[in-house]
C-alpha cells in the first residue's frame, strides 16, 4: 500500500485559501451567438437582422468576436442550438422562456393587426364581429411549437377557417419567407393578418402599398392568451456568470439597442410595470 502524503501547513494553507477565494471569471473572447440563417427581420447568415447588429454592440462592449452558429427557428431549434453546447446565446426571446435563463428586457412589443389602408376595415378588437367574415392570416407556431396567441384567441371565439402561415416541421431555413404574411396581405390575398409586432414593422415598411397596423391589447381576456412579450436574451441555466455579463451590457448599451430596434422599424411598448 503507498504511503499517503501530508501537506505541509504552509501548502495546506495556501490549498485552503484557493479553496475559500472566489475565482474571477474567464474573460470572454468568443460571443456564441445562435441564430437563424433566415429569418429577417431578426437575423441572417449576412449578419442584416437586429439581433445580428445587437450581438455585435454586445461583442463590442465585452471585448469579444461574434461567432454565430445557425439552425433554423424550425421544431428542435433550442435542442439543436443552445440547449446542444454549439452556442451560448439568444439575442431574442420572450423573458421566462423555459428551456433558458432570460436576461432583463430590453424591449416589449405584441401582436398586431395589418390590412390594406384602402380597405377601411377599421378593426380594433377580437371580438369585432367582422372578423368571422374575413380571411385572416396568422403564423401557427409560436416558441413553445404551439399555436401562437393569436390562433389561440380566436380559436376561442369560434373564428375558424385562419390562412396558417410558417413551414415549421421543414428543416430547410428557406422553406418559409417571413414577410408571405405581410405579403399577402398587400396583394389582397388575405384580408387582414395578425403579425407579431417585429415582424410586422418590419415589412409593413417595405411594401409597395399603405397598410394599416393596429396594435393588439397586452393580454386576451376570453382565452386568457397574452398578445405582449418583453423580450431579452437567453442563455443556459448554469451559464449564470454569462447572464450577470449580459444584463450588465443591456444596462450599459440601452441606448444603442434601442436605436437599432428603431432602424427596423421595431413597434415598442412601454416596459411591463
Amino acid at each position: 500500500m503507498r504511503p499517503i502524503k501530508l501537506l505541509g501547513p504552509i501548502v495546506l494553507a495556501a490549498v485552503v485559501a484557493g479553496m475559500t477565494q472566489s475565482v474571477p471569471p474567464r474573460p470572454l473572447t468568443d460571443l456564441r451567438i445562435c441564430g437563424d440563417p433566415y429569418n429577417m427581420p431578426f437575423s441572417n447568415d449576412r449578419e442584416e437582422g437586429f439581433e445580428n447588429k445587437i450581438a455585435h454592440v454586445v461583442a463590442q462592449d465585452l471585448n469579444a468576436t461574434v461567432i454565430n452558429y445557425w439552425w433554423p427557428e424550425r421544431r428542435g431549434f433550442l435542442r439543436n442550438s443552445i440547449l446542444a453546447g454549439f452556442c451560448d446565446v439568444l439575442i431574442n426571446v420572450p423573458v421566462g422562456l423555459d428551456p433558458v435563463a432570460t436576461t432583463k428586457a430590453y424591449y416589449r412589443s405584441t401582436y398586431y393587426f395589418v390590412y390594406r389602408t384602402d380597405r377601411g376595415l377599421n378593426l380594433h378588437s377580437l371580438d369585432d364581429t367582422l372578423l368571422k367574415h374575413l380571411k385572416i392570416g396568422v403564423n401557427m407556431i409560436g416558441y413553445d411549437y404551439t399555436n401562437t396567441p393569436p390562433a389561440h384567441a380566436l380559436g376561442s371565439r369560434g373564428v375558424v377557417g385562419l390562412v396558417g402561415f410558417g413551414n415549421f416541421l421543414n428543416p430547410d431555413p428557406k422553406a418559409d419567407h417571413p414577410q408571405d404574411i405581410v405579403d399577402a396581405v398587400a396583394k389582397d390575398s388575405i384580408d387582414v393578418a395578425i403579425v407579431w409586432g417585429p415582424k410586422a414593422g418590419y415589412w409593413v415598411k417595405r411594401e409597395a402599398v399603405p397598410l394599416t397596423m393596429v396594435p393588439l391589447p397586452d393580454s386576451d381576456a376570453v382565452s386568457g392568451m397574452p398578445f405582449a412579450f418583453d423580450m431579452a436574451m437567453g442563455v443556459r441555466h448554469r451559464d449564470k456568470a454569462l447572464k450577470a455579463q449580459l444584463d450588465s451590457v443591456i444596462d450599459r448599451r440601452r441606448g444603442e439597442i434601442v436605436a437599432i430596434l428603431r432602424d427596423y422599424s421595431v413597434p415598442m411598448l412601454e416596459p411591463h410595470p
